[in-house]
């Protein structure tokens, strides 16, 4: 998966109905909180083999299974066939805050670093919004 030249906000403009408002709206919230760092789109093949797009937020440099140091996104936001997810890449006390604060975001479903909702009234938007501002303080310490 590698950055892509395409516009974000002609990226948002382009999806389909059913999510166009739902991202756009989780990604203000997120682009507020990431505000002053690169919003970029990651296009192409994710980890485990589907064709993404991503907008990412922030960057990092993270480590792969195969031990090998890649520029990674802090935060994610991408419209998948049936829901929408965020993916928090930062780590509080040897765990991911998706995992560890993902109950106070409303009506989703919690992977290690992906936060899974169908529209963006199901998340708490305020709590997500501090999850990314906390996400923000730890890839900045």
């Amino acid at each position: 998966m590698e950055t892509s030249q395409r516009d974000v906000d002609e990226f948002l403009a382009s999806l389909p109905d059913e999510f166009r408002d739902d991202m756009t709206e989780a990604d203000a919230v997120i682009a507020a909180e990431m505000d002053g760092l690169p919003r970029q789109l990651y296009e192409g093949k994710f980890w485990g083999g589907t064709d993404q797009q991503i907008i990412g937020y922030g960057t990092m440099v993270t480590t792969r299974s195969d031990k090998s140091e890649v520029e990674w996104f802090v935060v994610g936001l991408a419209a998948q066939k049936r829901h929408l997810s965020v993916y928090i890449n930062a780590v509080e006390d040897r765990q991911y805050l998706s995992e560890k604060y993902g109950d106070t975001l409303g009506k989703v479903k919690v992977g290690k670093a992906s936060i899974g909702f169908t529209s963006a009234a199901d998340i708490d938007l305020a709590a997500l919004g501090r999850l990314v501002a906390k996400a923000r303080q730890i890839t900045e310490a």
